[in-house]
C-alpha cells in the first residue's frame, strides 16, 4: 500500500535528518513509527466480533406465519369484539 503524505517543506526536512542520523531512510522511520501505532492500538478495534443482520437474530424461529395465517388469527380473536353481554 502507498500512503502520500502532504509535508511542509520543513517537516520533510526534519524527518530526513532524523532519519539519516539513525541510519534509516525516511520510509523506514515512517514504517516503525506506525508500527508502534498499530502495536500500542486496541486490539478490540481490530477484532471485532461481526455484526449479525436482523434476519440472521431471528432466523432461530423458523418462517414468518403467511397472509393467509395472520388473516385467520385476526378472524379468531375479534370474533366476538365488541361483545354485547357487558
Amino acid at each position: 500500500m502507498t500512503i502520500t503524505l502532504p509535508l511542509e517543506p520543513q517537516k520533510e526536512a526534519k524527518l530526513i535528518a532524523v532519519a539519516e542520523s539513525r541510519g534509516l531512510t525516511a520510509d523506514e522511520l515512517v514504517s516503525q513509527a506506525i508500527d508502534r501505532i498499530i502495536a500500542e492500538a486496541p486490539q478490540a478495534a481490530s477484532q471485532s466480533e461481526p455484526t449479525v443482520s436482523l434476519r440472521g437474530l431471528l432466523a432461530k424461529y423458523g418462517t414468518a406465519p403467511s397472509a393467509e395465517e395472520i388473516e385467520q388469527n385476526r378472524v379468531e380473536m375479534f370474533r366476538n369484539f365488541p361483545r354485547s353481554d357487558f
